[in-house]
């Protein structure tokens, strides 16, 4: 037997989770996101959206989405861009094990669409340019996750 999910946002809500921080890039991805989500079905008004002041703050916001039981996935969008010290290593880790934790724990799916690039020019290309749009991505993987949820549970 296989399981796979479809992309079906028909009946779907879906919260986002966005960081201020790089607003030029995760404006983009933000767009991104959205428009596949409604491209795909789901009602705009099924879409609420939280900006938090960086990438660091997205796990906490992530979480009360996903314990509120209101959405069917989360989608989490941010830009972080490799400096000259350690702080993009411990931040991108951070982010990233505590939304996978996140998901484990609430059994709602927690996309990671955090851009984590060595520049700037890295991160445009990721978001809407060169390499596609990665918020869109994630938006086509929140509405696949969310249906393998759902086969997976009946």
């Amino acid at each position: 037997m296989e399981i796979s999910g479809n992309f079906n946002g028909k009946g779907k809500r879906f919260g986002i989770v966005v960081a201020r921080f790089n607003e030029l890039i995760t404006k983009s991805l933000l767009s991104g996101a959205i428009d596949t989500l409604i491209r795909h079905g789901v009602d705009a008004k099924q879409i609420h959206t939280a900006w938090v002041p960086g990438s660091y703050e997205i796990p906490l916001i992530a979480q009360k989405m996903a314990e509120s039981e209101q959405y069917d996935a989360i989608i989490t969008l941010g830009a972080l861009i490799r400096g000259a010290t350690a702080h993009f290593d411990l931040i991108a880790s951070q982010v990233s094990s505590n939304l996978g934790h996140i998901a484990l724990k609430t059994g709602i799916p927690v996309i990671f669409g955090v851009l984590t690039t060595d520049s700037i020019e890295q991160a445009m290309e990721r978001a809407g340019t060169k390499h596609g749009n990665k918020g869109s991505e994630a938006a086509l993987a929140a509405l696949e996750m969310v249906d393998l949820v759902r086969q997976l549970k009946t």
